[in-house]
């Protein structure tokens, strides 16, 4: 099956300012295919390589090593064109719905420039077709929107205005960036809705950057957990928030607060305590070793392989190296498409 996005083997390290270097995104495979349409979480802490890994996929930045493909065809080759192409088709929607607006500019302008930059409408009456529909599958009333400073719409209008501004270039994937994070609870759940509801009838694919696992369980397929920017879990979301085989994963599902406190998401008789100290000794192994109770010797000093403990999961954990490899390191393997 065709690959429409595919990440090979990619990392990205950044100069530190006087000397040095950090490593964003660290050796990392990841493919969406063709024709299998998904919502997938790349969750994980602040500083773990999760944005970073989604200007990659949007080719927003160039990896320092590995390959990024779409439909095939390598970023770093692509012609002018192409890589046009490859903006209108792959949207994103970033965290803050006030700073992607000019405040000088009525809201009208971020679709009427999406139009006009892509060439979408051959009139003006086409035009305010493709933009009255947008509007309404994101539940956005036309009289109440257009011709309105950014300022006048609330936070969740100027975020779903957003989403009704990639559904005019008729993507084939949407790029969430912590969508929902600066918009009140209480418009949350319309604004993911909408994105769930886009994947199922449109069959545009979503990958949701979060570090809300509360919110990538609702609305997700399947998920990838990253840390220091490699991924350490990834698979079923099912799987991996209800039954967590990573130290870390475990750590992250620990510290979700529940309204009652005599319940946990899952059992964690055996996971890592949230209140551990962080060792000072160095490693050049797993990332996560300075963390982990349960650290082996040859963790300090060897990175572990991607094992499969069950179907539709990999871990990278030397608590499962006697289980198959990955092998590949396709992720598309391991996922539970539904």
């Amino acid at each position: 099956m065709t690959h429409i996005l595919e990440l090979n083997h990619v990392t990205k390290t950044f100069k530190r300012r006087g000397g040095g270097q950090v490593i964003a995104v660290d050796n990392v495979t990841f493919t969406l295919r063709q024709g299998q349409s998904t919502m997938v979480a790349v969750a994980g802490e602040s500083g773990s390589g999760k944005s970073t890994l989604a200007l990659l996929l949007m080719g927003q930045h160039e990896p320092t090593s590995g390959t990024v493909r779409y439909l095939g065809k390598d970023l770093a080759a692509m012609t002018k064109e192409e890589k046009a192409q490859l903006r209108r088709e792959i949207q994103p929607i970033f965290q803050d719905p006030y700073g992607a607006y000019n405040p000088f500019y009525r809201v009208d302008h971020v679709l009427q420039m999406a139009i006009s930059h892509y060439n979408l409408a051959q009139s003006e009456p086409e035009a305010d077709d493709l933009i009255k529909e947008s509007l309404d599958l994101v539940g956005l009333r036309l009289d109440e929107t257009l011709g309105r400073y950014p300022f006048e719409l609330s936070g969740g209008q100027r975020q779903r205005l957003m989403v009704a501004r990639a559904l005019i270039c008729k993507p084939k994937i949407i790029m969430a960036d912590e969508p929902v994070s600066m918009v009140d609870a209480s418009l949350r759940a319309t604004i993911l809705s909408s994105l769930q509801s886009l994947n199922r009838r449109f069959g545009i694919s979503v990958v949701y950057i979060t570090h809300d696992l509360t919110t990538a369980y609702q609305i997700c397929d399947n998920i990838l957990i990253m840390y220091s920017g490699s991924v350490v879990e990834a698979g079923s979301v099912e799987q991996v928030i209800r039954h967590p085989k990573h130290p870390y994963t475990q750590l992250l599902i620990s510290s979700i607060p529940l309204p009652d406190t005599t319940q946990r998401w899952v059992n964690l008789e055996d996971s890592v305590d949230p209140t551990l100290i962080l060792s000072e000794r160095e490693t050049t192994g797993c990332r996560f070793a300075p963390r982990c109770p349960r650290a082996l010797e040859k963790c300090w000093s060897t990175m572990p392989g991607i094992y499969l403990p069950d179907d539709h999961r990999s871990v990278s954990c030397f608590f499962y190296d006697d289980q198959p490899t990955l092998g590949s390191t396709d992720l598309a393997d391991v996922f539970e498409y539904r």
